[in-house]
């Protein structure tokens, strides 16, 4: 991917999602942009926030929602994808003050969506690549998106990664063989916290043999 982030500019957004969440959790209000924001993270760029309790070794999602295109200056997209995972995300209650001990937070910054073109809906699964690509799915009024990160944490090959985004649209996991399916690919740079508030790494994403 053409645009690139520093180890300095990846621990940024992942210490404002922290700190704009517990802000507003503190607050109700919202943080601007600090004014040490690098200029690059301006840009406009898809970006989501995860949010993941920690049980030891152990992470169970807790809150993510993000911006899917680069719609908005990405240091924006992280703030406010930072309050939606934390408090609006329909799954799960709102995080409270006293969960921010014990939840790690993640930031994805997303390529913009490329769909993948075939004359045959079986050659999807040679079109993809687990451990890079994350996937958006459309048909209809459908949708559904699952980042790069999800098949590898839980083992998935290509074929299963496709079925597991149709349902996250809410549709039947073989949706993606019917030719009025829409499948994109995108890729992720990701930083997060190896422990609540503790150091920040980017995350390398392996494929699972």
């Amino acid at each position: 991917m053409s645009f690139e982030l520093t180890q300095q500019e990846g621990e940024f957004l992942v210490k404002l999602a922290r700190h704009t969440v517990e802000n507003y959790l503190e607050t109700g209000k919202i943080n601007k942009p600090p004014k040490d924001t690098p200029q690059k993270l301006f840009e406009k760029c898809g970006v989501f926030v995860t949010i993941n309790t920690q049980h030891g070794n152990e992470r169970e999602l807790r809150g993510c929602i993000g911006y899917p295109y680069p719609t908005n200056p990405l240091v924006e997209a992280v703030i406010n994808s930072a309050i939606n995972a934390s408090t609006q995300d329909p799954r799960f209650e709102p995080i409270t003050l006293e969960e921010l001990d014990n939840v790690v937070f993640e930031v994805s910054v997303l390529t913009p969506p490329e769909q993948v073109k075939t004359s045959n809906p079986k050659e999807y699964v040679k079109s993809i690549k687990v451990g890079e690509d994350g996937l958006i799915i459309e048909r209809g009024y459908h949708k559904g998106l699952l980042l790069p990160q999800v098949p590898i944490e839980w083992g998935w090959q290509e074929e299963e990664f496709l079925c597991q985004c149709c349902m996250k649209a809410g549709l039947p996991p073989d949706s993606w063989l019917t030719k009025d399916t829409k499948i994109y690919k995108f890729r992720a740079i990701i930083f997060n916290e190896e422990s609540p508030g503790g150091p920040i790494k980017r995350l390398s994403l392996q494929k699972q043999a």
